[in-house]
Parts: structure tokens; C-alpha cells; sequence
């Protein structure tokens, strides 16, 4: 399968699907990214920048689409659906994981709600969480004991980012753990991540 993901920043695809990216990579998927910012008011934008590659190659990404629109910025208009079309037409996903519309950062929001539109055609999208996501309650989850791992790899690629937590002595891997063990609790395994979807095609293949 062909699969993209598609974040505001550098590290939101990380925390919110990097655990089942690493896991369709290793099983011989195709893996897309797409941020649509640089993160800059969170840190230098091309340091950023080469910290998302390194996460990128841990994933084992074919593809890396970035965007170059402001931090805190993007616009819900029809450019930015627009041009998540184009990349979904060079990409053909089966699949497609963004983050869940409910959330306290307007660029989390903005990239949900364009995203929506832009992939009323595909069969399979599920929204994903992060730190600021709000009223999340996941019915679709995926194992990610054997990735949790890798995931960790990609989040600490983040270097400039990780203790940014706004909680003081928890750092961004702490808070991964954490989510992996609570929504494996829910879905009965050690550890997993979680997802609301938008739709979800099922065959009987």
C-alpha cells in the first residue's frame, strides 16, 4: 500500500502515527510525509528542518513533501486543500493519517478540517493525536510494542524539541510512552496508538 501522513510540523506525524508508520515501512509499505510548516516559532526553521529528515529516514519514508507556510499560520482556504490534492494525486495513498480536528492549536485544526476535504475521495483516513488534542476518544488502534522503539528514535531526531513540553521535568519521549501504554491498556495490548476515523474501508479479502 501507499501511505501518507500529513502534519502541521516537524514532529506532529511522529508522536501522533510514528509508531505505525515505522511498522507499514517495515512490512514493505510505501510511506509519504507531508508537513505543512517548518515549526519556526518553535525553534530554528532550517535546524527543524534537518531534524524532520533524520525522523523521516528512521521511518523509512520513500517521500518527504514539505509545504512552506508560516508557523501558527496556515490558512484554510483553497490553496492549501489544493495543493494537499496534488500531493494525495502524485502520492495515490490507500491510506491517510492527519491530525483529529479538535485540537488547541489553530494549525492542528486548519491542516484537519482542509484535509477533510481534500481526501473526500479516499476510502481510509484516520485522524490522529498529539499533546494539545482534545476530547479523543480512538475505536481504531494498531500494536506498536515491536515499533514503540523506533518511534522513540524519531522523536529524539527532534532534538531541539524534546524537552518543549511546557511540563516541567516531562519530556516529549515521556509523554509518547505514556499514550503508547495507555491506549494499549485500552485496546488490550502493551502498548499502542490510537485512531478516530473519518472512514474506514474494510474488505473481506
Amino acid at each position: 500500500m501507499n501511505i501518507l501522513a500529513i502534519g502541521a510540523h516537524p514532529d506532529d506525524i511522529e508522536i501522533g502515527c510514528g509508531g505505525t508508520l515505522i511498522k507499514y515501512s517495515r512490512e514493505g509499505h510505501q510511506v509519504y510525509l507531508l508537513v505543512a510548516t517548518y515549526g519556526e516559532l518553535g525553534g530554528e526553521g532550517l535546524v527543524r528542518a534537518e531534524e524532520l529528515r533524520r525522523s523521516a529516514e528512521i521511518i523509512g519514508a520513500t517521500d518527504l513533501f514539505t509545504f512552506d507556510y508560516p508557523d501558527t499560520q496556515l490558512p484554510l482556504d483553497k490553496e492549501l486543500i489544493s495543493r494537499i490534492e496534488e500531493v494525495i494525486k502524485v502520492v495515490s495513498p490507500e491510506v491517510i493519517f492527519v491530525h483529529y480536528f479538535d485540537d488547541t492549536h489553530q494549525d492542528h485544526r486548519t491542516l484537519s478540517q482542509a484535509t477533510t476535504s481534500a481526501t473526500r475521495y479516499i476510502k481510509n483516513v484516520l485522524f490522529y493525536e498529539v499533546p494539545t488534542t482534545q476530547n479523543f476518544a480512538p475505536t481504531v488502534f494498531i500494536d506498536i510494542d515491536d515499533t514503540l522503539e523506533g518511534k522513540v528514535a524519531c522523536l529524539e531526531a527532534h532534538s531541539s524539541q524534546v524537552t518543549k513540553t511546557n511540563i516541567e521535568g516531562l519530556t516529549i519521549v515521556d509523554i509518547a510512552r505514556a499514550a503508547a501504554h495507555f491506549r494499549g491498556i485500552q485496546s488490550r495490548v502493551k502498548n499502542a496508538e490510537g485512531f478516530v476515523p473519518l472512514r474506514l474501508f474494510l474488505t473481506m479479502d
